[in-house]
């Protein structure tokens, strides 16, 4: 037993230097362009959609301040620019290395990342008609949310169905390997819900109305429906004492986009509905989304607090940083657009102050996460396979 324990302790430091040798000769590897393209991941669009979701929330809030709206545009620039550079990159990627592409696709793990680029696009759109028409002008601005939502409901929908379908085929997956990342690919519609009821208005009143409401409300049924069967399954394998690895508890927080996400989407399409359908369901789907969103707001706090115990529990003991810390933006985000939009519904000063301590939150977390990205990024540990 002391032998071994012995070879143990003096292999672990050969170990660790071994690792870190490898690291910088993987480093000096990436300073050529080509093997930063070779490992492109999907979950980089994970920073596209933190960053949008800070400029759609500033427009959005119930209390606006000197400055808030400048600020919240130069982001939606920066979150539009970083769509642009990403898509290119990733085409690039999938010209060049189609087979490490393909292989990322099928991962068991970055498979389901491949919901963030639809909800990227979606996000961005919508930061475009916000925030956009005061650089571009109403007609630009609309004309590319239109392109962006289209292309990125079109995308979400394909992904919906494709990615879970792959990973049940391949049976590579199992029920206790559940994390908060089997949401990525089942919430897209649900942002095409919230972010098409910004649409509706600027529809011709009639059928195609009509239309847009009700595929927005069947998106909403069934991206909730889908999210709750996966919530389920994290849930169980949380109250089996399995957290898992220190490196995915930020992807715990993923829960809260669904959640944020359809009060957005129950109470931007109840505030809208009098537009496409008569009086009277008008007013019911008005009452459901006040009634859903404070119900549905109830179980995302209780959730952020499990997340938050589970998180500093976690970086007491060592939280390491990667792509993973984007699960801290884009799904606070959502809550402050649900609170937002919850807030406008009801009148309540008291969910419009609750509104801007959210964002206050979620811009703290955009701040650390971003400049630990940039530093990592230039450094070149990001990009390592």
């Amino acid at each position: 037993m002391t032998s071994s324990a012995s070879v143990l302790q003096s292999s672990a430091p050969r170990s660790a230097a071994a690792t870190a040798v490898r690291g910088r000769m993987l480093l000096r590897d990436l300073e050529s362009p080509q093997q930063v393209l070779s490992n492109i991941t999907p979950n980089w669009y994970a920073s596209v959609m933190g960053t949008g979701i800070v400029a759609v929330a500033a427009a959005s809030l119930p209390l606006q301040f000197a400055g808030l709206r400048a600020f919240a545009t130069a982001v939606w620039a920066l979150a539009a620019i970083l769509l642009v550079g990403l898509t290119v990159a990733t085409a690039a990627h999938w010209h060049q290395h189609p087979t490490v592409a393909r292989g990322h696709l099928r991962n068991p793990v970055m498979g389901f990342f491949y919901g963030a680029p639809p909800m990227a696009m979606m996000t961005v759109g919508a930061g475009t008609l916000l925030l956009g028409s005061d650089v571009l002008g109403p007609s630009i601005a609309l004309a590319i949310d239109w392109t962006l939502w289209t292309a990125g409901t079109i995308a979400g929908l394909t992904c919906a169905v494709v990615v879970p379908y792959q990973m049940m085929s391949r049976r590579r997956v199992t029920a206790r390997s559940a994390f908060g990342g089997w949401l990525m690919p089942v919430v897209p519609p649900m942002v095409s819900a919230s972010t098409g009821a910004l649409l509706i208005p600027h529809l011709p009143a009639g059928d195609l109305r009509t239309g847009m409401m009700i595929a927005c409300y069947a998106m909403f049924a069934a991206s909730l429906i889908a999210s709750s069967v996966v919530i389920a399954m994290i849930c169980r394998r949380l109250f089996a004492g399995d957290v898992g690895p220190a490196k995915m508890v930020p992807t715990l927080w993923i829960v809260l986009g669904p959640l944020g996400q359809s009060i957005t989407a129950a109470n931007l399409l109840g505030g809208v509905a009098h537009l496409a359908l008569p009086a009277s369901t008008a007013g019911a789907l008005h009452a459901f989304g006040i009634r859903y969103g404070i119900a549905t707001l109830g179980l995302a706090l209780l959730w952020a607090a499990l997340a938050g115990t589970i998180t500093i529990r976690t970086a007491r003991e060592g939280l390491p940083f990667s792509l993973t810390w984007w699960s801290f933006t884009f799904p606070i985000g959502t809550c402050v657009t649900g609170i937002t939009a919850l807030s406008v519904s009801t009148g309540s000063w008291e969910l419009a102050a609750a509104a801007v301590l959210s964002y206050l939150c979620l811009l703290a977390a955009w701040t650390v996460v971003a400049i630990r990205t940039a530093h990592g990024s230039i450094r070149g540990h990001l990009f390592l396979p």
